[in-house]
Protein backbone atom coordinates (compact mmCIF):
# COMPACT_ATOMS: atom_id res chain seq x y z
CA UNK A 1 0.00 0.00 0.00
CA UNK A 2 1.37 3.35 -0.85
CA UNK A 3 2.27 5.93 1.86
CA UNK A 4 3.07 9.66 2.50
CA UNK A 5 6.75 10.15 2.99
CA UNK A 6 7.78 13.06 5.24
CA UNK A 7 11.28 14.10 5.66
CA UNK A 8 12.81 16.32 8.19
CA UNK A 9 16.43 15.53 8.03
CA UNK A 10 18.48 17.57 6.18
CA UNK A 11 20.69 15.85 3.58
CA UNK A 12 20.38 14.60 -0.28
CA UNK A 13 17.24 12.73 -1.83
CA UNK A 14 18.74 10.66 -5.20
CA UNK A 15 17.57 7.82 -7.60
CA UNK A 16 19.60 4.33 -6.85
CA UNK A 17 18.88 2.10 -9.76
CA UNK A 18 14.67 1.55 -9.27
CA UNK A 19 14.41 2.97 -5.59
CA UNK A 20 15.01 6.35 -3.54
CA UNK A 21 18.06 6.80 -0.98
CA UNK A 22 18.32 9.86 1.66
CA UNK A 23 20.78 10.76 2.67
CA UNK A 24 21.21 12.82 5.92
CA UNK A 25 24.28 15.08 6.86
CA UNK A 26 26.28 11.78 9.09
CA UNK A 27 26.39 10.26 5.65
CA UNK A 28 23.52 7.97 6.77
CA UNK A 29 21.97 6.48 3.88
CA UNK A 30 17.93 5.33 3.87
CA UNK A 31 16.78 3.07 0.79
CA UNK A 32 12.75 3.39 0.06
CA UNK A 33 11.17 1.80 -2.44
CA UNK A 34 9.28 3.69 -5.13
CA UNK A 35 6.84 1.48 -5.18
CA UNK A 36 5.25 2.34 -1.79
CA UNK A 37 5.56 6.00 -2.34
CA UNK A 38 2.43 8.33 -2.90
CA UNK A 39 3.89 11.33 -2.66
CA UNK A 40 7.00 13.01 -0.63
CA UNK A 41 6.93 15.77 1.78
CA UNK A 42 9.85 18.24 2.64
CA UNK A 43 10.51 20.03 6.10
CA UNK A 44 14.40 20.12 5.60
CA UNK A 45 16.64 21.31 3.67
CA UNK A 46 17.08 18.17 0.94
CA UNK A 47 18.99 18.66 -2.24
CA UNK A 48 17.47 16.73 -5.52
CA UNK A 49 18.57 16.44 -8.68
CA UNK A 50 17.41 16.24 -12.26
CA UNK A 51 17.70 12.72 -12.62
CA UNK A 52 15.68 12.26 -9.38
CA UNK A 53 13.03 14.68 -10.37
CA UNK A 54 12.68 12.96 -13.70
CA UNK A 55 11.98 9.67 -11.33
CA UNK A 56 9.69 10.66 -9.53
CA UNK A 57 7.64 12.26 -12.64
CA UNK A 58 7.95 9.15 -14.53
CA UNK A 59 6.06 7.26 -11.27
CA UNK A 60 3.80 10.32 -10.62
CA UNK A 61 5.04 11.60 -6.97
CA UNK A 62 4.50 14.84 -6.43
CA UNK A 63 6.79 16.71 -4.08
CA UNK A 64 5.51 19.19 -1.68
CA UNK A 65 8.52 21.58 -0.37
CA UNK A 66 7.76 23.66 3.30
CA UNK A 67 10.01 26.04 4.78
CA UNK A 68 11.72 26.05 8.51
CA UNK A 69 8.59 27.98 9.58
CA UNK A 70 6.11 25.10 8.42
CA UNK A 71 4.43 27.31 5.42
CA UNK A 72 4.04 25.19 2.72
CA UNK A 73 5.82 27.42 -0.21
CA UNK A 74 5.87 25.32 -3.43
CA UNK A 75 5.42 21.49 -5.40
CA UNK A 76 7.13 19.93 -7.91
CA UNK A 77 4.09 18.82 -9.78
CA UNK A 78 4.65 15.56 -11.94
CA UNK A 79 3.29 15.87 -15.61
CA UNK A 80 -0.12 15.04 -15.43
CA UNK A 81 -1.07 11.81 -16.77
CA UNK A 82 -5.15 11.67 -16.36
CA UNK A 83 -5.87 14.45 -18.73
CA UNK A 84 -9.13 14.39 -20.46
CA UNK A 85 -10.22 17.51 -23.20
CA UNK A 86 -13.68 16.65 -22.45
CA UNK A 87 -13.25 17.20 -18.76
CA UNK A 88 -11.06 20.35 -19.11
CA UNK A 89 -13.45 21.97 -21.64
CA UNK A 90 -16.33 21.64 -19.69
CA UNK A 91 -14.25 22.70 -16.40
CA UNK A 92 -13.48 26.26 -18.04
CA UNK A 93 -16.68 26.44 -19.50
CA UNK A 94 -18.39 26.04 -16.13
CA UNK A 95 -15.83 28.77 -14.77
CA UNK A 96 -16.30 31.14 -17.73
CA UNK A 97 -20.78 30.79 -17.48
CA UNK A 98 -21.61 33.19 -14.13
CA UNK A 99 -24.50 30.49 -13.52
CA UNK A 100 -22.79 27.59 -13.50
CA UNK A 101 -19.60 29.10 -11.69
CA UNK A 102 -22.51 30.78 -9.05
CA UNK A 103 -23.86 27.06 -8.22
CA UNK A 104 -20.73 25.01 -7.75
CA UNK A 105 -19.25 28.05 -5.47
CA UNK A 106 -22.63 28.31 -3.15
CA UNK A 107 -22.10 24.39 -3.00
CA UNK A 108 -18.54 24.71 -1.76
CA UNK A 109 -19.17 27.08 0.90
CA UNK A 110 -22.59 25.28 1.81
CA UNK A 111 -20.61 22.20 2.13
CA UNK A 112 -18.04 24.08 4.40
CA UNK A 113 -20.75 25.62 6.62
CA UNK A 114 -22.68 22.20 6.81
CA UNK A 115 -19.11 20.47 8.39
CA UNK A 116 -18.34 23.75 10.54
CA UNK A 117 -21.91 23.24 12.11
CA UNK A 118 -21.60 19.31 12.21
CA UNK A 119 -18.31 20.11 14.34
CA UNK A 120 -20.01 22.60 16.61
CA UNK A 121 -22.97 20.90 17.15
CA UNK A 122 -20.48 17.65 19.13
CA UNK A 123 -19.37 19.97 21.38
CA UNK A 124 -22.89 21.80 22.15
CA UNK A 125 -23.77 18.47 22.81
CA UNK A 126 -21.16 17.87 25.32
CA UNK A 127 -22.11 21.37 27.32
CA UNK A 128 -20.17 23.97 25.75
CA UNK A 129 -21.93 27.18 24.89
CA UNK A 130 -22.33 27.15 21.05
CA UNK A 131 -25.88 27.39 20.54
CA UNK A 132 -25.76 31.33 19.31
CA UNK A 133 -22.56 30.35 17.10
CA UNK A 134 -24.62 27.43 15.31
CA UNK A 135 -27.59 29.61 14.72
CA UNK A 136 -25.28 32.54 13.26
CA UNK A 137 -23.79 29.97 10.74
CA UNK A 138 -27.20 28.50 9.48
CA UNK A 139 -28.54 31.78 8.91
CA UNK A 140 -25.36 33.01 7.17
CA UNK A 141 -25.68 29.76 4.80
CA UNK A 142 -29.49 30.45 4.54
CA UNK A 143 -28.28 34.17 2.42
CA UNK A 144 -26.23 31.91 0.51
CA UNK A 145 -28.97 31.25 -2.08
CA UNK A 146 -29.57 34.70 -3.30
CA UNK A 147 -26.08 35.37 -3.52
CA UNK A 148 -25.40 36.75 -7.26
CA UNK A 149 -22.04 37.01 -7.74
CA UNK A 150 -18.47 35.48 -6.56
CA UNK A 151 -17.37 38.44 -4.35
CA UNK A 152 -20.81 38.27 -2.33
CA UNK A 153 -20.62 34.59 -2.02
CA UNK A 154 -16.64 34.87 -0.23
CA UNK A 155 -17.66 37.34 1.79
CA UNK A 156 -20.55 35.07 3.12
CA UNK A 157 -17.80 32.44 3.73
CA UNK A 158 -15.74 34.75 5.56
CA UNK A 159 -18.26 35.66 7.54
CA UNK A 160 -19.29 31.97 8.44
CA UNK A 161 -15.48 31.49 9.22
CA UNK A 162 -15.37 34.29 11.69
CA UNK A 163 -18.07 33.07 13.15
CA UNK A 164 -16.86 29.45 13.54
CA UNK A 165 -13.38 30.68 14.66
CA UNK A 166 -15.43 32.74 17.28
CA UNK A 167 -16.61 29.37 18.75
CA UNK A 168 -13.33 27.70 19.41
CA UNK A 169 -12.67 29.31 22.84
CA UNK A 170 -15.33 26.96 24.23
CA UNK A 171 -14.32 23.97 22.80
CA UNK A 172 -10.23 23.88 24.09
CA UNK A 173 -10.17 23.52 26.97
CA UNK A 174 -6.39 23.82 27.69
CA UNK A 175 -6.33 27.74 28.46
CA UNK A 176 -2.37 27.82 27.41
CA UNK A 177 -4.05 27.46 23.83
CA UNK A 178 -6.07 30.61 23.79
CA UNK A 179 -7.42 31.46 20.62
CA UNK A 180 -9.61 35.13 19.49
CA UNK A 181 -9.46 35.26 16.22
CA UNK A 182 -7.44 33.77 12.58
CA UNK A 183 -3.66 35.73 12.37
CA UNK A 184 -2.02 34.53 8.98
CA UNK A 185 1.23 35.49 7.30
CA UNK A 186 2.49 34.93 10.09
CA UNK A 187 0.21 33.31 12.25
CA UNK A 188 0.58 35.09 15.80
CA UNK A 189 -0.01 32.62 17.98
CA UNK A 190 0.28 28.25 18.79
CA UNK A 191 -3.31 27.86 17.43
CA UNK A 192 -3.15 29.68 14.55
CA UNK A 193 0.00 27.99 14.02
CA UNK A 194 -1.52 24.89 13.97
CA UNK A 195 -4.47 25.96 11.97
CA UNK A 196 -1.59 27.20 9.56
CA UNK A 197 0.43 24.01 9.36
CA UNK A 198 -2.62 21.60 8.63
CA UNK A 199 -4.25 23.59 6.28
CA UNK A 200 -1.14 23.80 4.47
CA UNK A 201 -1.07 20.24 4.63
CA UNK A 202 -4.87 19.13 3.09
CA UNK A 203 -4.09 21.76 0.97
CA UNK A 204 -1.74 19.32 -0.11
CA UNK A 205 -3.66 16.48 0.42
CA UNK A 206 -6.44 17.52 -1.91
CA UNK A 207 -4.29 18.75 -4.69
CA UNK A 208 -2.28 14.94 -4.70
CA UNK A 209 -6.07 13.33 -4.67
CA UNK A 210 -7.06 15.83 -7.64
CA UNK A 211 -4.03 14.64 -9.87
CA UNK A 212 -5.03 11.01 -9.76
CA UNK A 213 -8.18 12.45 -11.72
CA UNK A 214 -9.07 14.32 -14.78
CA UNK A 215 -9.80 17.47 -13.04
CA UNK A 216 -7.21 20.20 -14.19
CA UNK A 217 -6.22 21.88 -10.59
CA UNK A 218 -5.57 25.36 -11.92
CA UNK A 219 -9.48 25.73 -13.01
CA UNK A 220 -11.16 26.97 -9.88
CA UNK A 221 -15.12 28.14 -9.19
CA UNK A 222 -15.01 29.31 -6.08
CA UNK A 223 -11.47 30.82 -5.71
CA UNK A 224 -9.70 33.27 -8.59
CA UNK A 225 -8.23 30.89 -10.91
CA UNK A 226 -4.20 31.80 -10.60
CA UNK A 227 -1.19 31.53 -12.07
CA UNK A 228 0.48 31.03 -8.93
CA UNK A 229 -1.46 28.30 -7.37
CA UNK A 230 -3.84 25.28 -7.71
CA UNK A 231 -6.89 26.82 -7.02
CA UNK A 232 -9.30 24.25 -7.24
CA UNK A 233 -7.25 22.47 -4.09
CA UNK A 234 -8.65 25.64 -2.20
CA UNK A 235 -12.11 24.58 -3.30
CA UNK A 236 -12.03 21.41 -2.14
CA UNK A 237 -10.32 22.07 0.72
CA UNK A 238 -13.21 24.35 2.22
CA UNK A 239 -15.27 21.57 2.78
CA UNK A 240 -12.99 19.36 4.86
CA UNK A 241 -10.90 21.73 6.88
CA UNK A 242 -13.62 21.28 9.53
CA UNK A 243 -13.84 17.91 9.79
CA UNK A 244 -10.58 16.79 9.47
CA UNK A 245 -7.96 19.73 10.25
CA UNK A 246 -10.10 21.16 12.90
CA UNK A 247 -10.90 18.25 14.74
CA UNK A 248 -7.56 16.87 14.75
CA UNK A 249 -6.40 20.16 16.41
CA UNK A 250 -9.37 19.72 19.18
CA UNK A 251 -7.98 16.60 19.75
CA UNK A 252 -4.64 17.41 20.06
CA UNK A 253 -4.88 20.51 21.97
CA UNK A 254 -7.74 19.00 24.67
CA UNK A 255 -5.32 15.92 25.31
CA UNK A 256 -2.42 18.11 25.69
CA UNK A 257 -0.24 15.71 22.89
CA UNK A 258 0.96 18.73 21.50
CA UNK A 259 2.31 21.47 23.80
CA UNK A 260 3.72 25.17 24.30
CA UNK A 261 6.76 23.68 24.33
CA UNK A 262 6.36 22.48 20.61
CA UNK A 263 6.29 26.10 19.57
CA UNK A 264 9.04 28.71 18.44
CA UNK A 265 7.56 32.13 19.61
CA UNK A 266 8.92 35.52 19.10
CA UNK A 267 7.32 38.74 18.00
CA UNK A 268 4.09 38.80 17.07
CA UNK A 269 4.43 35.63 15.33
CA UNK A 270 4.62 31.44 16.21
CA UNK A 271 5.88 28.83 14.16
CA UNK A 272 5.78 24.76 15.16
CA UNK A 273 9.31 23.35 16.08
CA UNK A 274 9.94 20.04 14.46
CA UNK A 275 8.62 18.03 17.42
CA UNK A 276 5.28 19.26 16.85
CA UNK A 277 5.32 18.82 12.97
CA UNK A 278 6.37 15.42 13.74
CA UNK A 279 3.37 14.67 15.85
CA UNK A 280 0.88 16.60 14.15
CA UNK A 281 1.42 14.96 10.59
CA UNK A 282 1.42 11.48 12.19
CA UNK A 283 -1.99 12.47 13.94
CA UNK A 284 -3.15 13.95 10.12
CA UNK A 285 -1.94 10.29 8.41
CA UNK A 286 -4.12 8.41 11.03
CA UNK A 287 -7.08 11.09 10.51
CA UNK A 288 -6.62 10.48 6.75
CA UNK A 289 -6.62 6.49 7.20
CA UNK A 290 -9.49 6.80 9.68
CA UNK A 291 -12.62 4.82 7.97
CA UNK A 292 -16.51 5.43 7.87
CA UNK A 293 -19.32 3.24 6.63
CA UNK A 294 -20.43 5.15 3.11
CA UNK A 295 -24.51 4.63 2.62
CA UNK A 296 -24.03 5.11 -0.68
CA UNK A 297 -21.03 2.73 -1.74
CA UNK A 298 -22.19 0.58 1.15
CA UNK A 299 -18.46 -0.47 2.10
CA UNK A 300 -16.25 1.33 4.73
CA UNK A 301 -14.17 4.59 3.02
CA UNK A 302 -11.13 6.68 4.62
CA UNK A 303 -11.33 10.28 4.77
CA UNK A 304 -8.37 10.50 2.15
CA UNK A 305 -11.03 8.50 -0.12
CA UNK A 306 -13.66 11.18 0.76
CA UNK A 307 -11.68 13.39 -1.09
CA UNK A 308 -11.04 11.63 -4.26
CA UNK A 309 -14.80 10.59 -4.22
CA UNK A 310 -15.72 14.67 -4.07
CA UNK A 311 -13.33 14.84 -7.08
CA UNK A 312 -15.10 12.15 -8.76
CA UNK A 313 -18.39 14.31 -8.05
CA UNK A 314 -17.07 17.37 -9.48
CA UNK A 315 -16.24 15.33 -12.86
CA UNK A 316 -19.82 13.94 -13.13
CA UNK A 317 -21.15 17.61 -12.78
CA UNK A 318 -19.27 19.05 -15.04
CA UNK A 319 -20.02 16.41 -17.78
CA UNK A 320 -23.52 16.47 -16.77
CA UNK A 321 -24.24 13.04 -15.30
CA UNK A 322 -24.99 13.95 -12.06
CA UNK A 323 -25.71 17.45 -10.31
CA UNK A 324 -23.08 17.94 -7.54
CA UNK A 325 -23.92 18.28 -3.89
CA UNK A 326 -20.90 19.11 -1.19
CA UNK A 327 -19.49 16.39 1.18
CA UNK A 328 -21.84 17.35 4.15
CA UNK A 329 -21.08 14.79 7.30
CA UNK A 330 -23.52 12.22 8.04
CA UNK A 331 -21.81 10.44 11.24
Amino acid sequence: MKRIFYLFSAGKLLRRANTLELINKANEKKRIPIEIVDAIYVFSDITVNSRLLQFVSRKEIPLYFFNKKSNYFGVFYPKEQNVSGTVLVKQVTHHLDHSKRLTLAKAFVSGAIANMVKVLSYYNRRGRDLTDRLNSLKKIDGELENLENIEEIMGCEGKAWNTYYAGWQHIITDKNFEFEERSRRPPRNPTNALISFGYSLLYTTVLSEIYKTQLNPTVSFLHAASTRRFSLALDLAEIFKPIIVDRLIFNLLNHSQITQNDFEKGLNYCYLKESGRKTFVAKFEEKLATTVFHPRLKRNVSYRQLIRLECFKLIKHLLGEEYYTPLKVWW
